[in-house]
């Protein structure tokens, strides 16, 4: 991954322009002399070397241009390490080591670009075989495959090649949420930082490309998460330990070799491999949890690990963060998701670089401390603790932080509702708990927010009321004067409302922006399709509880009427028939999912006029999926159309806490 080096190198140099300026003066033109001299040297095939080892006909070069960068951005960090620690009389010194080391990297990436070969488009697809065969069993057809996604890999832009290969890691097998992937991409500096534009728009971005391209695909019936398939997922794996710069492995007992900056231990429960001492990226998980021995390991691991970036700690159960972590002062993305942990330690403070802190799903008793008021990079704030209504109290003084776009899972009481107004630069907001005594002054926050993408808002639920298996949660939990919330943020593309609602609010009709729309538990007795329908973007529909009839007809979904929705999904315990759809309605569908409709008995009339229907999940009577059976089913023909039918058992988890989980991750 040569070139991908040198450009990566040139965005550790601006980085550096942009945010380290107290200890580069002096030396600041000679860094423009040298990533302008980068620029010059134009794009070239050293990935392919690199990839294919250094026998092939250009891997020599490329193999000494990567180790001679590695050894450069090494230099970088351990000089940026040392110079804030040191007398205004060292620093000079070193400032003065650092930019003859300069003039040196500049003088060898010339020498090293003016001896690389000709490429020969023939011998490059003879060792692209060669490579294929010796990774993968042969198959005629399925190497002519290969050879076209190795192609289509090598051909990437870097900053393209090393966001697949996150995420083939984030993502996994079973696939994972865009935003998630985005937070990782940009902390891990695979997106260029430019003044005056958000690098989460910039990764955004890149995956689309990779989607456009086919490397990356939607899950057929998962709004909004992603997948790498076959054959990228099994490629990108090979190409991974290819390059021994991205290390995917199970084995606990495997050598991280030194030229490794990106690592992925799975299944973890046991050990951890050592690693070197400029890791960039570690993404830890285990089946189970973490065994002792594990922990031991993890600490070792972060102990020398001072140059992390990404820590990806999720599913190991960690019931306390090793001290490790607070010293980790170029962290940027931590994740401890699905922990029991039940407070940070207090030198979270010290990681003035954090961008990303996701502690969804905590341990029951978990707190905010007072010590991430001094995260001033926090971009990201995740939380949901499993307790209560899986609220999190947050410290007074939130809105000091300004560089803050996503704040999920938090109480607004206190005077926290208070404190959103002035958070004008929000993107995310997510709050749990709302009460009567704070529900006015949260929706005029809320209405401040002009930057708002996605809003989620759930009521206090009624302990007395309370049962988990019932549809009945919330029956008893009014949406406190919702009426009040008149305007809501323009950009808003995200809405999400938990808890009954007396009556469809009719501002919901004008939001133009909006493409997901949830509504759990409303219990509402009217039709909550009405003020919908003519939504021009809508694209997913969930409606959770949200209608307590027994009855669906025609008119919750006229023909013409969401004119782009793709996904609907329902969840009813007394939904017994929907009886008829017009011909022409839900002209975009591609996935239809019924959950936990137990007497749902007949599916609608005109549903085998819905053409681009791709996927329909049903959790419904058994007599109902008889009469579906394409052995004979009588009613057959309302789905035979449908190319991917999924009968659920009744295994499915219930409940909406289940449900919001696997969307919101």
């Amino acid at each position: 991954m040569a070139a991908s080096f040198v450009t990566l190198f040139q965005w550790r140099l601006k980085s550096m322009l942009l945010h380290e300026n107290e200890i580069i003066l002096g030396v600041n033109v000679q860094i423009e002399l040298l990533i302008s001299q980068l620029d010059a040297a134009g794009t070239f095939t050293g990935d392919l070397g690199m990839i294919l080892g250094k026998e092939s006909c250009h891997g020599s070069w490329a193999s000494e241009l990567r180790g001679m960068l590695r050894q450069a951005e090494n230099f970088v960090d351990d000089f940026i390490i040392r110079a804030y620690g040191q007398t205004e009389k060292d620093r000079k010194d070193s400032i003065a080591e650092f930019g003859k080391e300069l003039q040196n990297i500049n003088s060898r990436v010339l020498e090293i670009l003016n001896r690389r070969p000709r490429v020969e488009t023939l011998l490059m697809l003879e060792e692209i075989q060669l490579f294929l065969r010796s990774n993968f069993v042969y198959d005629e057809e399925k190497e002519t495959d290969l050879v076209s996604c190795m192609l289509n890999y090598i051909n990437l832009p870097y900053d393209l090649k090393l966001s697949l290969l996150f995420c083939r890691v984030f993502l996994g097998r079973y696939g994972g949420s865009r935003d998630g992937v985005v937070r990782v991409l940009v902390a891990a500096d695979l997106v260029q930082e430019k003044l005056g534009e958000l690098m989460e728009d910039k990764a955004h971005e890149n995956i689309d490309k990779l989607i456009s391209l086919g490397m990356i695909e939607e899950l057929e019936d998962h709004w909004d998460h992603f997948k790498v398939p076959s054959p990228y997922y099994e490629l990108s794996l090979v190409v991974m330990n290819a390059e021994d710069f991205f290390i995917s492995t199970a084995n606990s007992d495997s050598m991280v070799p030194p030229t490794a900056r990106h690592v992925s231990i799975h299944d973890a429960d046991n050990t951890i491999p050592n690693t070197n001492c400029f890791l960039h990226s570690l993404f830890v998980s285990a089946e189970d949890r973490l065994s002792e021995a594990s922990s031991d390991c993890l600490r070792n691991v972060l102990h020398s690990a001072k140059l992390l970036r990404v820590l990806d700690l999720k599913n190991t159960q960690l019931k306390s963060l090793p001290d490790e972590v607070g010293k980790l002062v170029h962290l940027r993305y931590l994740s401890v998701r699905h922990s029991k942990l039940n407070e940070l330690p207090e030198s979270i403070s010290n990681l003035r670089n954090l961008q990303t802190l996701d502690i969804y799903w905590s341990g029951y008793e978990f707190e905010l401390s007072n010590g991430v008021l001094n995260l001033a990079q926090l971009r990201h704030l995740k939380m949901y603790r499993p307790m209560n209504d899986n609220e999190v109290r947050v410290p007074q003084g939130i809105s000091g932080l300004r560089n803050l776009q996503t704040l999920e899972g938090i109480h607004a009481g206190g005077g926290i509702a208070k404190e959103l107004g002035v958070m004008t630069q929000l993107r995310s907001l997510e709050v749990r708990c709302v009460l009567d005594d704070h529900a006015d002054e949260l929706y005029l926050s809320v209405m401040k927010l002009s930057m708002l993408r996605k809003l989620s808002l759930t009521v206090e639920m009624e302990r007395e009321s309370y049962d988990s298996s019932s549809s009945l949660r919330y029956e008893n939990s009014i949406f406190p004067c919702l009426e009040s919330f008149s305007s809501p943020p323009p950009l808003l593309r995200t809405l999400e409302l938990v808890g009954r609602l007396i009556e469809m609010p009719l501002w919901l009709g004008s939001m133009e922006n909006l493409t997901t729309l949830r509504l759990g538990y409303s219990h509402l007795s009217e039709n909550p399709t009405t003020v919908l329908q003519s939504l021009p973007n809508l694209k997913y529909l969930g409606m959770w509880h949200a209608y307590k009839g027994k009855r669906m007809e025609k008119e919750f979904f006229r023909a013409g009427g969401f004119p782009k929705l793709e996904y609907l999904e329902i969840a009813s315990h007394v939904l017994v028939e929907w009886t008829e759809m017009e011909e022409g309605a839900l002209p975009s569908l591609k996935c239809l999912s019924f959950r936990n409709c137990l007497r749902l008995m007949v599916l609608p009339e005109g549903l085998q006029h819905v053409a681009t229907l791709q996927t329909l999940s049903l959790h419904a009577q058994e007599d109902l999926i008889r009469r579906l059976s394409p052995n004979g089913g009588p009613e057959n023909y309302k789905i035979k159309h449908i190319p991917l039918v999924k009968y659920i058992g009744h295994t499915l988890t219930s409940g909406f806490n289940h449900w919001k989980k696997s969307l919101t991750e």
